[in-house]
């Protein structure tokens, strides 16, 4: 009896995957909650989705604008859409906020949601006009309601929503008109409220900083990293003038890196990032799993990494050439061990108890070669299927990061992964971009 429900129910969730297939879908939503009810936006005004809970405060900006953000080196607004239609929201939760990184024609924002749900395909036709009943903002800000599988979606303008207000063209702020008031955006936030450097004088401090970090830190600003450069440089100047925007000491660019670097550096991967790293990893054909990881230092990513790629892919080969320059963290490498609860829950089920502690088995520790290596010498391997380079390139000049980006792509199969800082970025060169914030992955064909 059970299994012919089951086998009812399969036929019922067939019968209706045949019927939305034969659906004339031609408009798209990402949903999302708020306030207990269902909303819609179009998928073309979607960016992408992003979780964040640190915002940097804007003084004097309206209560609805939490703050800005540093998405992958540009500055956006955000926009808590529970405050700006006045809806009920637990003010005392804690956490990562689930936010919609919305386009709106030239510019990006951030808005703070309750949940985001799915994306749901439609026919336009199905979409009715709005009507007060059917929510608790204003009418103006709906674009049209609909339903689907029993759900009803409202479909919120958000184009109207972040429209330049006519009166204010000439102004160099975007109006937002809600039910309490005009209040301002500026197209980005940060120009209206921060006394950052423009202009020559600005590219001169840019320019102490970017030697600063050079000396002091043997850091090479480049396409490959300028982007985080300029966007952290307008936050880290505010209140800064003179002899103050500039490195003096190892210490101040230290301070200065301290937000460039990737999560988890030095040390396990926490439980999200690893899940990110998981997710974002493709399917590889061969039977054979080839991984150079330089830089390793001590090993932690290293096994972090061996341990995710052993789990996405149970059934293949593993080999990780680890390298790094760093001689006393290589040798120790292979057989450091650890307490219980050292060791994040994704890796458990690779370790074995020893007489001094937790190490990892062998399985694990037979996929890996720890070897002494400098990055700037060849390093002969075969065809690799992923190289991680996580913060590497950065701290090589900018020529030495042209000659291993071209190693990269000599040593990656066709479809090979390279695995970067969250701060780093390429274009061109066969390069493709899969995944991003936090892992920032690329993709090389030849």
């Amino acid at each position: 009896m059970a299994a012919e429900k089951r086998d009812l129910a399969q036929l019922n969730a067939d019968i209706q995957e045949q019927k939305e297939r034969v659906e004339n879908v031609d408009f798209k939503m990402v949903t999302f909650s708020l306030a207990g009810k269902d909303y819609g936006v179009d998928i073309m005004n979607v960016k992408e989705i992003a979780k964040a809970d640190k915002f940097t405060y804007v003084p004097n900006a309206a209560s609805f604008v939490r703050g800005v953000y540093n998405l992958r080196g540009d500055i956006i607004p955000i926009i808590d859409l529970r405050m700006f239609f006045h809806l009920p929201y637990d003010k005392k939760s804690e956490g990562q906020e689930n936010m919609l990184i919305l386009r709106i024609n030239e510019q990006v924002y951030g808005t703070i949601v309750d949940k985001i749900d799915k994306v749901v395909g439609i026919n336009h036709e199905s979409i009715q006009p709005p009507h007060p009943i059917f929510g608790d903002i204003n009418i103006k800000y709906i674009s049209g309601v609909v339903e689907k599988h029993g759900d009803l979606y409202i479909i919120l303008d958000v184009i109207r929503i972040f429209s330049i207000n006519e009166e204010e063209k000439g102004k160099t702020r975007t109006s937002v008109t809600t039910e309490s008031g005009d209040y301002f955006v500026p197209p980005p936030v940060v120009e209206q409220i921060q006394d950052v450097p423009t202009g020559p004088s600005a590219e001169s401090a840019i320019g102490f900083v970017k030697e600063g970090l050079k000396v002091l830190r043997h850091f090479g600003v480049s396409p490959l990293n300028e982007k985080w450069l300029h966007s952290y440089f307008a936050e880290w100047s505010i209140g800064r003038s003179g002899e103050e925007l500039q490195l003096k000491t190892a210490s101040d660019a230290d301070e200065f890196l301290s937000s460039f670097h990737s999560p988890c550096t030095g040390a396990f991967w926490d439980e999200n990032y690893a899940a990110a790293v998981k997710a974002s990893l493709p399917d590889f054909p061969a039977a054979n799993l080839q991984v150079w990881n330089i830089g390793c230092g001590k090993g932690y990513e290293t096994f972090s990494f061996a341990c995710i790629l052993k789990s996405r892919y149970p059934d293949k080969h593993l080999k990780i050439w680890a390298n790094d320059s760093d001689i006393m963290a290589i040798s120790q490498a292979p057989n450091m061990v650890f307490d219980l609860d050292e060791i994040p829950e994704y890796c458990r089920s690779f370790m074995a108890k020893g007489k001094s502690g937790y190490s990892f088995n062998q399985v694990i520790r037979d996929s890996i070669v720890f070897e002494f290596h400098d990055i700037l010498n060849d390093n002969p391997l075969p065809e690799l299927d992923i190289i991680m380079a996580r913060d590497l390139l950065s701290f090589l000049t900018e020529q030495e990061q042209k000659e291993q980006l071209s190693s990269f792509s000599e040593k990656l199969k066709n479809r090979g992964i390279a695995i970067l800082g969250k701060n780093e970025e390429l274009s061109g060169g066969g390069w493709r971009l899969i995944s991003s914030d936090p892992v920032s992955m690329y993709m090389h064909s030849a």
